[in-house]
């Protein structure tokens, strides 16, 4: 999240025209992130986020919204989309798609302990089984296809032994993706993005709740192993090193089995998984590092952490699910 565009208080209330959510008592910007404008909006009936979207098109964003819609249906905690005047939930604002969800309760927690590994790897598992019934089906924009795309407008950026090892891992990748054991995998609407600071817990540290999941704007169609792995690489590591943490992991991945068993192709390609959520965001965070848009407010994470997660997975011994 960031500030691409800038909105005004005399547009917010020109916005809420266009709802029954009150009136405007507040708009404050959201810093942190990298791809969509977000505020903080309050208003006389409620705490939300509006977003306006950067990237995604009016095409492809009926996705996001009605798959939050359908989670939220099913009981899944995360941000509800709101329905305007004219009974959509999707709008426009300075020439941008634009959406108000509501604000969940809670924080983000950056240290996470084994219950809050276990209560995120719960959650993620219901979300999967509940998007199961989604009707609408989009590829994951960010998944092998891009990153096949992009690498390559990398390459001058990286040293030669940088670029040996995402070239190496990238070509890795494709040929296991057209394997019998890939094809098996069980896929369906995923996050693809759940880092610890898009989730939120309630109660105490010692006694954490499940707040709700956010950001769903990276979301899309993939292996539901993939999803699980993106998040484990976030959740369960020492973060100098990027070194899984044991006790972490079993919190998280047992959590998630107790409500979806792992399958035997998953956990063959478990370790190929880790590599390739590895891969996803050391691609990400270089093209956004290396080839930014202008932005306001724009922080880009650091690439090398995510370089120095990917070696680690494709040198330590990965414990099996």
């Amino acid at each position: 999240m960031a500030v691409f565009t800038p909105v005004s208080d005399n547009d917010a209330r020109e916005l809420l025209a266009r709802y029954t959510l009150g009136d405007l008592v507040s708009l404050r910007g959201i810093t942190a992130g990298i791809e969509n404008t977000n505020y903080f909006l309050s208003t006389t009936k409620g705490e939300y986020v509006l977003t306006l979207f950067e990237v995604l098109t009016h095409e492809q964003l009926p996705f996001y919204i009605e798959l939050m819609h359908h989670l939220a249906t099913h009981g899944i905690p995360v941000p509800q989309p709101q329905t305007l005047l004219d009974g959509t939930r999707l709008t426009t604002l300075h020439d941008k798609p634009c959406a108000i969800v509501t604000r969940l309760s809670g924080g983000y927690e950056p240290a996470p302990s084994p219950l809050h590994c276990a209560l995120a790897g719960e959650t993620l598992a219901r979300a999967h089984l509940a998007g199961s019934s989604f009707g609408i089906r989009q590829p994951n924009l960010r998944g092998l296809r891009w990153w096949q795309e992009t690498v390559p407008k990398l390459l001058p950026f990286l040293s030669a032994t940088q670029a040996a090892l995402i070239q190496q891992t990238l070509d890795e990748q494709t040929r296991y993706a057209a394997t019998a054991t890939y094809q098996a995998l069980p896929s369906g609407p995923a996050h693809c993005d759940l880092f610890r600071d898009n989730v939120l817990f309630d109660g105490t540290f010692e006694a954490p709740r499940m707040g709700g999941f956010i950001d769903f704007y990276f979301a899309g169609c993939d292996t539901w192993l993939f999803d699980v792995a993106v998040s484990v690489n976030d959740w369960c590591i020492e973060r100098h090193t990027g070194a899984l943490l044991r006790d972490k992991l079993q919190a998280w991945l047992g959590a998630y089995a107790g409500v979806r068993p792992f399958t035997a192709e998953e956990r063959l390609a478990w370790p190929m998984m880790l590599q390739a959520a590895a891969l996803r965001f050391w691609v990400s965070r270089l093209y956004d590092y290396h080839l930014p848009r202008p932005a306001q407010t724009l922080k880009p994470h650091d690439p090398r952490h995510f370089e120095r997660i990917l070696r680690d997975r494709r040198s330590a011994p990965i414990a099996p699910l």
